[in-house]
């Protein structure tokens, strides 16, 4: 079919709405990031490539629609959450609130600290227009973008295989109980919420083994490690 090529599909309608196409996550880098000052008399972790490539590998999904988010508000003697998408803004993608597979209750994850921190209310479940396809043998993880994640919710990260599973991907999402124990908020529409990166499924078997070390190499890895990564052990990987 073709090699390390992903591609996003959507209803025809969707197609006329490119600012909301998914994109490579190297475009969206975060202002703070930006912001920093790095030079060698100040070395900041804008110069870490490990920091670096987390914000930079796989592709971008953002919200396709404005959400009303009002969490954990008193209404007659109980306490409730709703997630309302706009009515005006609806272009095939939805908060489906009355079909159990769109939510999930919390008897699906109970004990867990998702549960928690979602003060033990349901997961929602965002309807995402898009069918991502990958080559054979190739499967999708996803999560929330890593180091630059909106700090309301976070949606719960998991893996497809996206060379057999040909439908849209939805996404249960997790609100920020243990920073926002009430929340009353709209969730805008083009909001980065899912880091998309492709892998070649594999097998693999683990063993554990001694490492020996000079006392050079430890003074080497202890002291020059960041500053010589990215000359000697960094492999550019382009995401397009």
């Amino acid at each position: 079919m073709f090699k390390n090529k992903i591609r996003f599909e959507a209803p025809k309608q969707y197609l006329d709405l490119k600012e909301e196409f998914p994109q490579p996550i190297k475009l969206n880098i975060p202002k703070w990031f930006k912001k920093i000052n790095h030079d060698v008399e100040n070395f900041t972790i804008k110069g870490c490539m490990p920091f670096l490539d987390t914000l930079t590998t796989g592709y971008l999904l953002r919200l396709p629609q404005d959400f009303y988010l009002k969490h954990n508000f008193k209404e007659g003697d109980n306490y409730q959450s709703k997630l309302v998408p706009s009515v005006s803004d609806n272009h095939g993608c939805n908060l489906n609130t009355t079909n159990f597979n769109e939510i999930h209750p919390t008897k699906q994850f109970e004990g867990s600290s998702m549960g928690k921190k979602n003060n033990n209310f349901p997961a929602y479940k965002i309807l995402n227009p898009w069918t991502i396809v990958t080559p054979k043998g190739y499967s999708c993880l996803f999560l929330p973008p890593m180091n630059n994640v909106d700090d309301r919710f976070s949606i719960i990260p998991g893996i497809v295989d996206t060379d057999t599973y040909n439908l849209p991907i939805n996404f249960p999402i997790l609100l920020n109980g243990d920073k926002y124990p009430v929340q009353d908020t709209l969730l805008k529409k083009g909001t980065p919420y899912v880091q998309v990166i492709p892998y070649k499924r594999e097998s693999w078997n683990m063993e554990i083994k001694e490492k020996k070390q000079t006392v050079k190499k430890i003074f080497f890895y202890n002291l020059t490690f960041i500053q010589k990564y990215k000359n000697k052990f960094w492999n550019k990987v382009s995401w397009n």
